[in-house]
């Protein structure tokens, strides 16, 4: 193992080199250990079957998962113990792909942006395997099930620990596969079917756009390694740089589900609640935002390409939380949230050094609230014979005691009340925002609000307000391997803004994106802060004067505002996507095909046809009866002797 040569990093000022070469512990030679436990994992219960593993498979699942958390933990304090310029590690496992100048190491990145990644995926993803060892106990395939969670991960951190961009590409495919078998895990169910292949379809347009930034890379630089790039874009033009960046914007929407291409992540819920809590949580619509902070010595130098992603993570904060609104679906509602969060995220990566510690901060806290409160839904649909209608709920804050009391502080970690996780690090991202643009910055703040709208509703709707069970429903708490996950994820929404404790996030992530200089905000902190609390609690008092306080009914009425079918709608994304992408491209290949049948086939079968004709008439001649050809040969000797006479 060996250092990672110097990383190039953006600053305000510079952009410079800032990383020597280091050996590493002996810890971080088992690095690849990380992918290769969840994977190994995958294979032997994909091998053996589902029949042969039904009883054991899921523990070798949640076995293989919670070793790779170990070892990633063991490899963190390993880095924490370096100093700072001593924080990157790169391991050369063999040469991948080499010709011409193409030169492709399958090599391993571990840095201190890697390291909080690998903790989130793997201590996250330990605690939904162990709560799907309870949420499918009684599914035939469940073996099945956890090859294909393992997978997943193993995909994820693939991408995660990539030290170049192929390797990162071969993740980010992974994840797009394994997202495609858990979201159709229930093929029985068109509507699942149906979500996987959008999920599938949507994210490969996606994945077209950072393939081709892959290539224009390597046409750019001559490499795909994140050092060689880094060390070398400084010299490349801006004009390159933007497409390259917008390229890889185009990805980032994709995995990330942000604005054109967020119309996936509600179907999505169509698959197992645990899959919900894997994507929206620890693993794939984090993706996108880990590619931009990575790639952030290509965002410092494309300022339109930076421009870009600010504008669409500011569209999509609010699309989201505007779709929350209208949910009454409980794992649809959390979607809109999701996509709203990840608008967040993507906002502070596209605010250059100033945000990307804060939009992996706030992933971080996302990671540990959103998965609580998807378990935690969950939860609630087990108790409720699988119901996810929130107008079929109410009063279940008695019935399921831990998981209201788990669901409550995701939600108080989630719409920012100090001093939970939320608090300190989407507050960050607004008060930057602030900065930047004031702007973008009160769109932020909005966004804010609109949480503590469709939040306190969903809360509202489930746990308190009237109850609304059917005849024969009858709630009740999950068993405990269930429950600790959600109280340990719980604790995590609670304490998990001690990270930023002195900034250490920001020290932390330094050597990867840069330190910032500090620019004085518009108004005083506190005073944002009180700013920010006062619009949520708006939102939150809303939200109790709408629902709170009035009669919910168990059907949703239909005489609603414009504005309310837009949201039940998801803003018309499917619609959009039909009249700008879906009925062009139908046309434009049922005329391909008309072309291909009148003009192609005309020009190659035309002369197959004159023959064909040709022969048909000449078959005609060849009757068989003598008269006949004796006719035939009368009228040839006159036509002979007549012309014969006319020449003389």
């Amino acid at each position: 193992m060996h250092a990672h040569p110097a990383l190039a990093l953006a600053s305000s000022e510079t952009h410079v080199p800032v990383v020597a070469p280091t050996s590493a512990d002996g810890v971080l030679d088992l690095l690849w250990l990380v992918i290769a436990l969840p994977l190994v994992g995958a294979a032997v219960l994909l091998l053996l079957g589902n029949r042969r593993t039904q009883g054991y498979g899921h523990w070798i699942g949640l076995a293989t998962i919670t070793a790779s958390f170990v070892l990633s933990l063991v490899s963190f304090f390993t880095l924490l113990g370096r100093d700072e310029g001593d924080r990157q590690v790169a391991q050369h496992l063999w040469t991948w792909m080499e010709a011409g100048r193409l030169d492709v190491g399958f090599d391993l990145l571990y840095d201190p942006l890697s390291a909080l990644f690998l903790l989130l995926i793997t201590g996250v993803g330990a605690l939904i395997h162990l709560y799907s060892v309870g949420y499918m106990a009684h599914d035939p395939r469940r073996s099945r099930f956890f090859a294909y969670l393992n997978l997943f991960v193993a995909a994820m951190l693939m991408l995660v620990l990539a030290e170049n961009y192929v390797g990162l590409f071969l993740g980010w495919e992974g994840v797009g596969l394994a997202s495609y078998l858990l979201i159709g895990f229930w093929q029985h169910k068109p509507s699942a079917a149906a979500a996987a292949k959008k999920a599938f379809v949507i994210n490969r347009v996606g994945d077209m756009g950072l393939g081709l930034a892959i290539f224009l890379m390597f046409a750019t630089f001559g490499t795909t390694s994140f050092s060689g790039i880094s060390a070398l874009s400084s010299g490349a033009t801006e004009t390159t740089l933007n497409w390259i960046g917008v390229l890889l914007l185009v990805g980032a929407c994709g995995k990330s589900a942000q604005v054109p291409l967020q119309a996936w992540l509600l179907d999505a819920m169509e698959g197992p609640t645990p899959v919900s809590a894997l994507i929206h949580a620890a693993t794939m619509v984090t993706a996108g935002v880990y590619l931009v902070t990575r790639s952030n010595f290509i965002f410092e130098l494309a300022p339109t390409a930076q421009t870009a992603v600010v504008i669409v993570a500011t569209v999509t904060l609010l699309w989201g939380a505007i779709i929350g609104c209208a949910k009454d679906d409980i794992k649809k509602g959390l979607a809109g949230s999701t996509m709203s969060q990840i608008g967040y995220m993507m906002l502070g990566a596209g605010l250059g050094v100033a945000g990307y510690a804060f939009a992996i901060f706030h992933l971080l806290t996302h990671g540990f609230f959103k998965a609580n409160m998807f378990l935690g839904a969950g939860s609630v649909m087990h108790a409720m014979d699988d119901d996810v209608d929130m107008r079929h709920y109410g009063a279940l804050n008695k019935a399921l005691p831990i998981t209201f009391a788990t669901f409550a502080l995701g939600f108080l970690a989630i719409i920012g009340i100090p001093p939970f996780s939320g608090f300190w690090s989407k507050d960050k991202i607004i008060e930057t925002a602030l900065v930047e643009n004031p702007v973008v910055g009160i769109c932020a703040l909005l966004g804010a609000g609109i949480t503590g709208f469709y939040m306190t509703r969903m809360v509202l709707m489930t746990f308190f307000t009237r109850k609304r069970w059917a005849d024969g429903v009858h709630p009740h708490e999950s068993p405990k391997v269930m429950t600790i996950p959600l109280i340990v994820l719980a604790a995590l929404s609670a304490l998990g803004g001690l990270m930023l404790a002195g900034n250490w996030i920001v020290d932390w992530l330094s050597p990867v994106v840069g330190h910032a200089e500090h620019h004085d905000p518009p108004l005083p902190v506190i005073v944002i802060t009180l700013i920010t609390i006062a619009v949520v609690a708006a939102g939150v008092a809303l939200a109790w004067l709408l629902v709170g306080k009035r009669e919910v009914p168990r059907e949703a009425p239909t005489d609603v505002s414009f504005a309310t079918r837009a949201a039940r709608a998801d803003l018309y994304g499917d619609a959009i996507n039909d009249a700008v992408v879906v009925t062009p491209g139908m046309a434009a290949v049922r005329g391909s095909v008309a072309t291909d049948r009148s003009l192609v086939d005309g020009l190659f079968t035309g002369g197959a046809t004159v023959v064909a004709g040709t022969g048909e008439l000449l078959r005609r001649l060849q009757n068989g009866y003598v008269r006949s050809y004796a006719l035939g040969i009368l009228v040839g000797a006159v036509l002979l002797v007549l012309t014969l006479v006319a020449v003389n």
